[in-house]
């Protein structure tokens, strides 16, 4: 059977809240669920860390060999995914899932193992801490002061079909600690202090149930969007405020952040809908940008959307979203705007809204807008009744009302009265309602007005050329009035789309957003269902495509886009043709680096040779002159100290071309290592002898109880000697460097603690750059390569090296490295 045959193998993730909650043993709990039904299970990774519960579990599953690699002079233990895919079992246990895998086997990282497994058609049951999550590994760092180097990209989990959380109050997690559960008696105390304080496993609880909140609110959108459910369910509070722009949009904005802040984790949206009917008209860009900046200091996300009516898009957002709150501010029209279009965009969302909360809220421009004209192509139903009818009704209404005053009203006067009746209506039902109204004020006029009195007959000649200019010029002015909405209209819908254009081509411009990122920013701005890259148009007939460049089109689906929005739609492929060229550009660049960074390398070793090598040996070469030489007959005591300077010169020679070495060799990836368990006993007293001070100068306060590091010795006496020469150089005479150790979970930190002058916060990762003196005027002393060696040839370990002020004054050096896996007795 070969992989075509079969289908994709289904993941399980258990995610654990922080490091001892249990993942897995109830990892194994849900293998011996499974195998219990008959299901073929196998134990293809499991890391039980010597604790005798989970190791029980174990039993009882079979349990896959690993594979034996050899690195840096260890033998190491890995899944072999050969005997994996050989054994094809129905389901694979594999532990860490975010683990680095030795080098030797075929992918780099374990979760690339469990995609090959998932694509041989094998389920996989896997676990991973919410610290190995890519996107929250900087946080978690924030909070807990401890590096995470193992991540896993958050898609991959989010993959999973099932995601379950593994979680325990932060006292029941110490308790279990304290009582010797997780880890050895000796590493209790400094884990309790330290990564496991009360304060960071309940932060660390609540990034991991934000984490699954997220994911599982994904699923309830997509199954909601795949069964056409437009409904809200109101699994949690979701507030969407709309903005037009307007003064008033920071008082709505703080009322639905604290309409949101009600229940804990509710979500807060502004949007702003562009266009230029009742909520959209008279839009500041410069009060949005305002708006947007206010929503997001408070958490909120800020949404521009395309729509053709606004009560309409903006419901239609608003259930897109499943929000739970919709606030709006009351209407800016005036009475007499209101009283021509009919009811306002409130009102008409109430109706629309269904199942959302609608929120009016008053504020200090209601009732002040100006009179603004609707974008429509053609006029709302209301207005088509109401413009026919009132061209009729209202010359009607007029007649009357002039009979009444016939005797103080010459002709003139009463056709410029019938005049703005005609201009009125135009501007309530357009120029047809207008052409009716002229007809209409013409007929009752000569009826009415002109004599004979009562008959559609007109006696004197001038009466009818009156009444032909005043059906001319009340048609034209009608035209005029029609034309000038119409073109109103247009101006505001060009104003519409270029701010349209702007907000989303900013995003761009600021380049905060990635290609994905502006993708569902586009997706969301014209309600369409979806939006890719895709490098050949799309085949299907219902898709809206636009070409971005040779090798990509932008293919949006969900509905036709009418002409407008599809020339503002073609106007931004370009900024997103830019976004893609620039991302390209990024990427040569980001490969060009390395090389730049290697000439920087090349010119600092060069004036390091020229300058720092030439110090010592000219001092050697001088001693060893003076020596040879005949004409000066030297004492014993000036002939030893003459071998004194030369020794000394070139054992300082020797550790500059030795840290130049192994710094070049860093830099190109060659040093090779030979890590095994490592006492600091072992490496302390080689590397003190080595530098050139008296033994006095430095203190060492470390207790027997300190494990071993796993290490390279050598480069190891060559870290601390660098990082005691360091310290003894800026400490001051009377004064001793001190050298602690102690333990921190599952490492071991070593401290190198001066009372120099301390080095500012701004300078200190200066302090690690190659060829760097901060604060140093001899420049006799080195060519500023001990601290720059030292962090990497930590890191190369598995380490880390850090600065951190000194109580009192000076500056500590934090070496932090793996503890050595004691072996079991």
């Amino acid at each position: 059977m070969t992989e075509s045959d079969v289908g994709r193998g289904r993941p399980k993730v258990f995610l654990g809240a922080a490091p001892g909650v249990g993942k897995t043993y109830r990892m194994l709990d849900e293998a011996h669920r499974r195998a219990q039904r008959g299901i073929d299970v196998v134990a293809a990774f499991v890391e039980c860390h010597q604790r005798p519960l989970t190791e029980e579990r174990l039993e009882g599953l079979e349990v896959l060999p690993r594979a034996a690699r050899s690195h840096r002079g260890s033998e190491l233990g890995e899944m072999d995914l050969e005997a994996v895919l050989r054994r094809r079992p129905q389901v694979a246990l594999v532990d860490e899932l975010a683990h680095t895998n030795v080098p030797g086997g075929r992918h780099a990282k374990r979760w690339q193992d469990i995609e090959e497994l998932l694509t041989a058609g094998i389920d996989v049951v896997t676990a991973v801490n919410i610290q190995h999550l890519e996107s929250l590994n900087d946080v978690v760092e924030k909070i807990t002061d401890v590096p995470q180097r193992e991540t896993v990209p958050d898609e991959v989990v989010r993959r999973a079909d099932q995601i379950e959380l593994v979680d325990m109050p932060a006292e029941a997690l110490r308790r279990r600690i304290a009582h010797g559960n997780i880890y050895e008696p000796e590493k209790i105390d400094a884990a309790l202090s330290n990564y496991f304080r009360p304060g960071n496993l309940t932060a660390l609880r609540e990034l991991a149930l934000l984490w699954v909140a997220g994911r599982v609110d994904e699923a309830l959108q997509k199954y909601r969007f795949e069964h056409g459910i437009e409904r809200v369910w109101e699994t949690r509070e979701r507030v969407v405020v709309a903005l037009t722009g307007g003064a008033e949009g920071e008082k709505l904005i703080r009322r639905a952040a604290r309409i949101a802040d009600r229940s804990a984790g509710g979500d807060l949206m502004a949007v702003h809908i562009v266009r230029s009917d009742g909520l959209t008209g008279g839009a500041s860009s410069a009060s949005l940008a305002r708006q947007r900046a206010l929503v997001e200091s408070i958490g909120g996300s800020y949404h521009s959307v395309v729509g053709d009516d606004v009560a309409t898009a903006l419901t239609e957002f608003a259930q897109a979203e499943n929000a739970t709150q919709l606030v709006l501010g009351t209407s800016r029209r005036r009475r007499l705007e209101r009283l021509l279009t009919g009811r306002g965009i409130g009102e008409t969302i109430v109706e629309l809204s269904q199942d959302i909360d609608v929120h009016m809220v008053t504020h200090e421009r209601a009732g002040g807008g100006r009179l603004l004209p609707s974008r429509r192509r053609t006029l709302p139903t209301a207005r088509l009744i109401a413009g026919p009818v009132s061209g009729l009704v209202l010359p009607v209404a007029l007649t009357f009302l002039l009979d009444s005053t016939r005797d103080s009203l010459n002709l003139t006067s009463e056709a410029l009265l019938f005049l703005v009746v005609v201009v009125g209506v135009a501007c309530v039902g357009g120029v047809v309602s207008a052409l009716v109204a002229s007809v209409t004020a013409s007929l009752l006029l000569n009826y009415w007005f002109i004599p004979p009195i009562g008959e559609f007959t007109i006696s004197q000649p001038n009466n009818i050329l009156a009444l032909l200019v005043f059906a001319i010029v009340a048609a034209t002015v009608a035209a005029i009035v029609d034309r000038s909405l119409r073109l109103s209209r247009r101006a505001a819908r060009a104003t519409a789309e270029a701010e349209t254009l702007s907000s989303l081509a900013g995003s761009i411009v600021r380049g905060d957003q990635a290609i994905p990122a502006l993708l569902e920013r586009t997706r969301e701005t014209f309600s369409m269902t979806s939006a890719e890259l895709l490098p050949q148009p799309a085949t299907d007939d219902d898709a809206v495509h636009v070409p971005v460049g040779p090798d990509a089109h932008l293919v949006l689906r969900g509905r036709t886009l009418p002409a407008s929005e599809l020339r503002v739609l073609t106007a931004f492929t370009a900024h997103v043709a830019a976004a893609l060229e620039r991302a390209r550009l990024a990427e040569a660049a980001a490969e060009i680096e390395p090389v730049k960074a290697a000439d920087r390398m090349r010119t600092a070793l060069l004036a390091a040779v020229s300058h720092d090598l030439r110090t010592p040996l000219a001092a050697g070469w001088a001693a060893i002159s003076s020596l040879r030489s005949t004409e000066v007959d030297f004492s014993d005591e000036d002939r030893a100290e003459l071998l004194a300077t030369a020794e000394e010169s070139m054992a300082r020679l020797n550790r500059l071309v030795d840290n130049l070495l192994d710094m070049s060799r860093l830099q190109a990836g060659a040093l090779t290592l030979n890590l095994r368990a490592t006492t600091l006993d072992e490496v302390l007293p080689a590397a003190l002898d080595s530098l050139p001070c008296d033994p006095t100068d430095v203190k060492v306060r470390i207790s027997e109880d300190v494990p071993a590091v796993l290490a390279d010795p050598p480069l190891l006496e060559r870290i601390i000697a660098n990082l005691v020469g360091n310290a003894v150089r800026y400490t001051p005479p009377d004064r001793s460097v001190v050298i602690t150790a102690s333990t921190l979970a599952d490492r071991v930190e070593m401290r190198v603690i001066d009372r120099g002058p301390g080095l500012p916060v701004t300078d200190r990762e200066r302090a690690f750059v190659p060829f760097q003196r901060l604060g140093d005027t001899d420049n006799t002393t080195g060519v500023g390569l001990g601290l720059a060696l030292a962090r990497g040839l930590a890191e190369a370990m598995g380490g880390a090296l850090a600065p951190e002020d000194t109580p009192g004054g000076g500056l500590t050096m934090t070496l932090s490295l793996p503890a050595a896996v004691r072996e079991p007795s």
